[in-house]
């Protein structure tokens, strides 16, 4: 990744000509001592650690030409003080092209990173379908370590000979150790939701292997380790959607410009916890009209902050922005409310899931 390849700001862009327009003034008007040279130099640094390998030659070049006319306005050309003066702006301009090659060479081994670590990402969490009966899917995923492109997230829509069964799950943790808890738990999910005979038996399962891959691990990493989830099963008629939250944020059905939190009559422990021996509570069961659009999330969506500190409300920040034909749009409009509401990068990962009911008419733009 070359540093011209970024997105800066305006203002950003315009720091180094600043720097150096600055710099050749402050020369011009101290002829016997150039007191501009040390923004010269900045300048040139900046271009090369922000911008192109040719912005930088030319910023080094404009550097070194200014130093030459300056040295040529004041008697100094050919002196040993202005012959030492542009060796000084020459070497300062070497270094920042060194500097700008140093900064693409890193940048090219983060993007080999990346891609990687995309590619494991996309492998551990594929796209659900897009299209499974009358419903239709989307998802997206955005991990805290932006770099990276991974985390602890996960999402999981599957059909089976009970209906359409759905998972959106926050392992406790981040990078490579979260990683390996998802793939466990979606790897478990796959199998057991075509043969768990109900969403109680499906949790089970899921723990199970939890525990079983935890217990391996240090005892603090075991006791410490949870992951909230929150299991859902849409009916062969797509008429009734049954939940079983496990401590996971509650999901949201959207109806036109309506939207109503689906919170449990009884919140269960995330999975891992089995140990304190609190049963599992039974699902609830709520109606899925058509044309609505049920919506899962995790807790980035709902720790996200504004600069006063306050969480964001789902409930608060899309009522009214309906109504959403497709799933992709009502993520989109949540997407945006939430960069909207924190004004700037978050500090957890954040996944969301939807699920659209058709209502009767071909399903189109």
């Amino acid at each position: 990744m070359d540093p011209s390849s970024r997105r800066l700001p305006w203002y950003v862009a315009t720091v180094p000509v600043a720097l150096i327009v600055a710099g050749a003034v402050g020369d011009a008007l101290t002829p016997t001592e150039y007191a501009g040279d040390a923004l010269l130099s900045a300048g040139v640094m900046v271009t090369g650690a922000l911008f192109s390998l040719r912005r930088t030659i030319a910023a080094g070049a404009a550097m070194v030409l200014i130093e030459v006319v300056l040295t040529i306005r004041d008697g100094y050309f050919g002196r040993p003080v202005g012959t030492r003066t542009l060796i000084n702006v020459v070497l300062i301009a070497l270094v920042g092209v060194g500097v700008n090659r140093v900064v693409a060479h890193y940048g090219r081994r983060l993007e080999r990173v990346r891609s990687v670590a995309e590619a494991a990402q996309r492998a551990v969490l594929p796209q659900p379908p897009a299209r499974i009966g009358p419903l239709t899917v989307a998802a997206v995923y955005h991990a805290a370590e932006v770099e990276a492109q991974i985390g602890g997230d996960a999402y999981a829509v599957q059909d089976t000979p009970y209906g359409t069964r759905l998972l959106i799950a926050d392992v406790r943790g981040k990078g490579m150790g979260a990683v390996g808890v998802v793939s466990v738990l979606l790897g478990t999910f796959r199998v057991e939701a075509d043969r768990a005979p109900d969403l109680t038996a499906l949790a089970g399962a899921l723990e199970h292997a939890l525990l079983k891959e935890g217990s391996h691990r240090e005892e603090a990493v075991r006791t410490e380790g949870f992951v909230t989830a929150l299991l859902g099963e849409i009916t062969p008629g797509a008429d009734r959607v049954r939940l079983l939250n496990c401590g996971h944020p509650a999901p949201y059905l959207l109806r036109g410009s309506a939207v109503c939190a689906l919170d449990p009559a009884d919140p269960g422990l995330p999975l891992g916890m089995s140990g304190l021996g609190v049963p599992r509570p039974q699902p609830d069961t709520w109606p899925f009209p058509p044309g609505g659009t049920l919506l899962l999330i995790t807790d980035g969506v709902t720790e996200a902050r504004n600069r006063s500190g306050q969480f964001y409300e789902p409930a608060a920040g899309l009522g009214g922005r309906g109504p959403f034909r497709r799933p992709d749009q009502a993520i989109d409009a949540l997407l945006r409310d939430v960069e909207h509401w924190t004004g700037g990068p978050r500090d957890d990962d954040m996944a969301i899931l939807a699920i659209t009911r058709s209502a009767g008419e071909p399903y189109g733009g």
